[in-house]
């Protein structure tokens, strides 16, 4: 389930630092939000789809280890950024 084209330029515009920013720790976990929350919906409709399930677990993982290295690094852009997406912790 990947985004579509228009839908990651949106969430990278919106979260990007700089004019060519598309690897920072900010720009990375809001595309991984945006796929969670598309996995979400699909979790609804396929409630025993566990192959996905698994891979929806990996990419927690990955966003949690993300969002602890941006608070480890700039605890003021994490605090920003976990506003800015909504995601509580």
């Amino acid at each position: 389930m990947a985004l579509a084209s228009e839908v990651k330029q949106e969430v990278i515009g919106k979260h990007k630092r700089h004019k060519s920013d598309s690897g920072s720790p900010e720009v990375q976990i809001a595309l991984l939000s945006q796929r969670l929350r598309l996995l979400e919906e699909h979790f609804k409709a396929h409630k025993q789809d566990h192959h996905s399930r698994r891979g929806l677990l990996s990419m927690v993982a990955r966003r949690r280890r993300l969002l602890d290295y941006l608070k480890s690094r700039s605890p003021e852009r994490y605090k920003a950024l976990i506003q800015s997406l909504g995601i509580r912790r």
